[in-house]
C-alpha cells in the first residue's frame, strides 16, 4: 500500500438559502508517498473543498459522498474520512494528515509563542511536555529557523512572512504525517522567499517521504515542485497527467486556456516598443509627474531604539502617461515609496516632488487638494472596502471626500459609468463587497481609484492574490484603462513577469536602495546587478524543463 490518500468519486454539496450548491462532482484522485500532486484551477473550481475533505474540515452545511481513504505513516491501515466519526478525526489530524494554510498570520495565534503552538499538537497526541519542547526545537531547526533554541520562545510577530510560513510547515511536520495538504502556501510571498519555501516542501517530499497535495493557482510553482497535476473546473477534474506531459501537451481546452493566461518574462517587450513609438514628440522633455532625488524615509525608533531607514537615497522619475514598475522583496521599500508619493508616509530626507509639490515637510492642508489627482489601488480590495456599504457607495467615496457630491446617490450616474469602464455591470453597484469575486472586487477597486480622473495611479500588488486567468483579465483591463485615461502609474509588484507586461520602465529595490533601472528588455534580458539576477532565477516559470535549469542557476547564485 503506497498511497498516502486515495479519493474515489468524491461529491460535496452545500446547503444555502438559494438551494443546494454542488461544489465537487465525482472527483477521483490519489497521492503516493514521496509524491507531490498539484490541484489547479480558478477560484470556485472546488480544489480547496477537495483538500479540506481529506482532513474532514468541511462545515456542517456540507453533504459528502464517495470515499476518501487515508493511510497512516506505517501504511498498515486505511480509514475513510467521509464515514469516520468526528471523535476519531482528532486522532487522524496531525498524525496521518496535516494542513498548511494559505495565510500563516491568521493561522498562528498572536498571543502564544510559536513553540507553544507547535507543542500544542504534540501534547494533544499524548507527548510529554519536556519531550514536546525538544521536538519543537528540533523541527524549527529542520525547517530552517535560525537559533531554534531561542526562537522557540518568540511570538509570531517577531518573524518575517517567510519564517512564519516555515513555522506553519513545522507544525504540519512535527507528528511526521504521511500526507501534507498545502493550500496556496506561497501566494503572499515574494519570489525569493517563495523559492525557499518550495525548497522546504521539496525536502519534505524527498527526505521525509511525505506525500503532498499542493493547492495553487501559480503554474510556475506547479512546474517547479509537482510530480503530477490535476486540473479542476466547476467541481470536476478535467485533466490529470504527469507535470511534463501536461505542460508539453495539455489535452483539455480549459487547461490550454489556463496555461495561455500565465505571464512570461519577455512577453512585455513588444508592447513596450509599441508604447514608446506612440509617445508624442517632446514627451521626454515634459515635467515629471513624480521625481525623487536622494529620497530617504526613516521610521522613528521606539523605547530608545534607533530608527529604521526604509528608503535610502532613491532617485526615480515617472513622466506623464508612463508606467514605472517597482519590484523587490518584502521589506525592500516598495510600498513605503508608494505611500510617500500618495502623502500617506512622511518623507524624512532628500527630495520627492509629486505633481509639482515637494513632499519633504509638506502639510496635509496644502496637499489635500493634490490628493484628488492621485488614485490608489490597494493589494486586498476586500479589506479596503467597507463591508457595510454597497459597491456603488464604496466607489462614490472619492466624490464625497472631495466634496464633488453630497450623497452617494448624487454620484450614481458617474459610478455606473466607472463600473462599465472596468467591465462590471451597473447592477453590481447594488451588491456588497462579499458578494463579488476577488477579480470583481479588484475591478471595483480600480473604478474607485479612477473616480476623480487621476493624473497618477499607484497600484500596490493589485494582482498577487488572483488566479492566473483572473489576473490576466485584470492586467489587460489595467493596460486598456491606462491607454484610455492616459494616467501615469507606479505599479508595485514582486512578480517580474506581471511588471514586464505593463511597465515602460522597471526599477529594482533592494533593502531600500535602487540597484537597477531601465526598460524591461534592459533589466530582464541582461540584468547587471547580482540581486536582479537572483530575483529572475527565483521566479518560477511554467515550464518544467526551463524551471529545472532556473533552479540550478539559483543554487549557483546562492553559493556565489
Amino acid at each position: 500500500m503506497t498511497n498516502a490518500v486515495r479519493i474515489e468519486n468524491l461529491g460535496v454539496s452545500f446547503a444555502t438559502d438559494a438551494g443546494t450548491v454542488r461544489a465537487v462532482v465525482g472527483v477521483s484522485l490519489h497521492v503516493e508517498r514521496g509524491e507531490v500532486l498539484a490541484i489547479v484551477g480558478e477560484s470556485g473550481s472546488g480544489k480547496t473543498v477537495t483538500a479540506k475533505s481529506i482532513l474532514g474540515l468541511l462545515p456542517e452545511t456540507a453533504t459528502t459522498s464517495g470515499v476518501v481513504l487515508l493511510s497512516n505513516r506505517e501504511g498498515t491501515r486505511e480509514q475513510d474520512i467521509v464515514s469516520l466519526p468526528p471523535r476519531w478525526l482528532r486522532e487522524v489530524r496531525g498524525e496521518d494528515v496535516a494542513m498548511v494554510f494559505q495565510e500563516p498570520s491568521t493561522s498562528l495565534n498572536p498571543v502564544f509563542t510559536v513553540g507553544w503552538q507547535i507543542m500544542e499538537g504534540l501534547r494533544a497526541h499524548g507527548v510529554p511536555k519536556k519531550q514536546a519542547r525538544a521536538k519543537a526545537v528540533e523541527i524549527l531547526g529542520r525547517v530552517g529557523i535560525p537559533d531554534p533554541e531561542v526562537r522557540v520562545d518568540h511570538y509570531p510577530h517577531q518573524f518575517s512572512g517567510g519564517q512564519k510560513q516555515r513555522i506553519v510547515i513545522a507544525q504540519a511536520l512535527v507528528l511526521d504525517p504521511a500526507l501534507i495538504v498545502a493550500d496556496e502556501p506561497t501566494t503572499a510571498l515574494d519570489v525569493t522567499v517563495q523559492a525557499e519555501i518550495l525548497d522546504l516542501l521539496r525536502i519534505c517530499r524527498d527526505e521525509f517521504g511525505t506525500g503532498i497535495v499542493l493547492i495553487t493557482h501559480n503554474m510556475g510553482v506547479v512546474a517547479d515542485l509537482a510530480d503530477r497535476v490535476a486540473v479542476m473546473y466547476r467541481g470536476e477534474v478535467v485533466e490529470q497527467a504527469d507535470v511534463r506531459s501536461l505542460f508539453a501537451a495539455p489535452q483539455a481546452e480549459y487547461t490550454k486556456a489556463l496555461l495561455a493566461a500565465v505571464p512570461y518574462v519577455g512577453h512585455g517587450t513588444a508592447r513596450a516598443v509599441e508604447r514608446a513609438a506612440a509617445r508624442p514628440a517632446g514627451w521626454a522633455g515634459q515635467a515629471p509627474v513624480v521625481e525623487a532625488r536622494g529620497l530617504e524615509i526613516r521610521y522613528p525608533g521606539r523605547l530608545g531604539r534607533p530608527g529604521f531607514l526604509a528608503v535610502d537615497g532613491v532617485d526615480l522619475t515617472i513622466r506623464p502617461g508612463e508606467v514605472l514598475g517597482l519590484v523587490g522583496e518584502s521589506g525592500s521599500g516598495k510600498t513605503t515609496i508608494g505611500r510617500a508619493i500618495a502623502g500617506l508616509t512622511r518623507v524624512t530626507g532628500g527630495s520627492l516632488r509629486v505633481l509639482d509639490h515637494e513632499m519633504l515637510g509638506v502639510r496635509e492642508r496644502r496637499f489635500r487638494d493634490v490628493r484628488s489627482r492621485i488614485g490608489f489601488v490597494f493589494q486586498d480590495p476586500a479589506s479596503s472596502f467597507d463591508p457595510r456599504r454597497t459597491i456603488a457607495q464604496c466607489v462614490a467615496e472619492p466624490f464625497l471626500i472631495h466634496r464633488q457630491a453630497e450623497h452617494a446617490d448624487d454620484a450614481r450616474e458617474r459610478v455606473d459609468e466607472l463600473l462599465e469602464a472596468v467591465q462590471l455591470p451597473r447592477a453590481f453597484g447594488d451588491r456588497f463587497p462579499h458578494e463579488l469575486s476577488g477579480g470583481q472586487r479588484q475591478r471595483a477597486s480600480l473604478a474607485r481609484a479612477l473616480a476623480l480622473g487621476p493624473e497618477l495611479l499607484i497600484a500596490d500588488e493589485p494582482t498577487s492574490a488572483l488566479d492566473v486567468s483572473v489576473q490576466a483579465r485584470v492586467l489587460e483591463l489595467f493596460a486598456q484603462l491606462q491607454r484610455d485615461f492616459g494616467f501615469a502609474a507606479l505599479f508595485i509588484s514582486h512578480d517580474l513577469a506581471v511588471v514586464d507586461l505593463l511597465a515602460d520602465r522597471i526599477a529594482v529595490l533592494h533593502r531600500g536602495r535602487l540597484v537597477e533601472e531601465g526598460t524591461g528588455a534592459e533589466v530582464l534580458s541582461s540584468p547587471r546587478d547580482p540581486y536582479t539576477r537572483r530575483l529572475l532565477a527565483s521566479l518560477p516559470v511554467p515550464d518544467p524543463v526551463a524551471q529545472a535549469e532556473r533552479r540550478a542557476e539559483l543554487l549557483r547564485l546562492r553559493g556565489a
